[in-house]
C-alpha cells in the first residue's frame, strides 16, 4: 500500500440502475486516479458471510451496509480539497447519470498506521 491515508466511500444504487452504475464507475475511477496525489482505487461488493470468533460462527450480514465501496489511496487528505478532485469528481457520465441514484452514502478518511 504505497497510499499514507485511504479513502472509504460505501454507497447503494437503485437495483434498476446496477448496471449502469458498474459500468460508470469504471470511467469514473480513471478520471479519479488522474487527480496527482491519488494512487491505487479498489472496488468491492458486500457479500454475506460468516467467521469464527472464540469458537462461535457469527454471521457477517452487512445489515444497513452500502452495498459497493470503492478505497482510494491517497497521498494527503489535502488532495480530496484539490481543484484537480473537484474536477474529476464532475467528469465524465457519474455526476448525471449515477449520483442523482444513489444513496447510503459514506465518507470515511482513514490514515494508514
Amino acid at each position: 500500500m504505497a497510499g499514507k491515508y485511504l479513502f472509504i466511500v460505501s454507497m447503494d444504487i437503485e437495483p434498476s440502475k446496477e448496471d449502469l452504475f458498474n459500468e460508470i464507475y469504471a470511467e469514473h475511477i480513471g478520471f479519479m486516479q488522474k487527480v496527482p496525489g491519488v494512487g491505487a482505487v479498489r472496488r468491492a461488493k458486500t457479500e454475506a458471510a460468516a467467521v469464527m470468533i472464540g469458537g462461535e460462527k457469527k454471521p457477517i450480514t452487512g445489515e444497513d451496509v452500502p452495498t459497493y465501496t470503492a478505497i482510494y489511496e491517497l497521498d494527503s487528505p489535502d488532495v480530496l480539497l484539490s481543484p484537480a478532485w473537484q474536477e474529476a469528481v464532475e467528469a465524465g457520465r457519474w455526476a448525471t447519470q449515477v449520483r442523482p441514484y444513489t444513496k447510503n452514502r459514506h465518507h470515511v478518511l482513514r490514515r494508514v498506521i
